[in-house]
């Protein structure tokens, strides 16, 4: 039997830097690159609860499980740290490449009106399917 050697499994401090900066401009691209995204992890009770409110209200977000995805651990330190202040970093709700934030503030707003109205507005066709495309606008009361 082989054993590894111990330093082999530890990353240096520069290296464990430059992997988070990479995983930062990661999330960074996904929540810019799309009108809504959603951070979740499959089995989490209150990803779901988001989920189904944003879906109820018409909008389709683009879903990320951090369970599914091989960077996913990377990915969810990330958000602990934008979550900040010990808030759960599950849901993370961006909306037009903004952190908007976790479960208490997309509840919050929804409760009290500020979460604001989805415009569906027809924009230019796609040129791979000929369909035409649409924009979700976010708008915050």
């Amino acid at each position: 039997m082989q054993v590894a050697k111990e330093s082999s499994f530890r990353m240096d401090s520069s290296e464990a830097a430059t992997k988070l900066e990479t995983t930062y401009e990661r999330v960074r691209l996904l929540a810019s690159g799309n009108a809504v995204v959603v951070f979740t992890i499959s089995s989490c009770c209150m990803c779901h609860v988001v989920k189904q409110l944003l879906f109820g209200l018409g909008v389709g977000p683009t879903i990320i499980e951090l369970d599914q995805d091989k960077a996913g651990r990377e990915m969810h330190a990330v958000l602990y740290q934008l979550a900040g202040d010990g808030q759960q970093p599950v849901p993370s709700v961006f909306v037009g490449g903004k952190f908007l934030g976790g479960i208490e503030t997309v509840m919050a707003c929804h409760i009290n009106g500020t979460l604001g109205a989805w415009h569906r507005v027809r924009s230019k066709k796609d040129k791979v399917t000929g369909r035409n495309m649409y924009g979700v606008f976010w708008r915050f009361a």
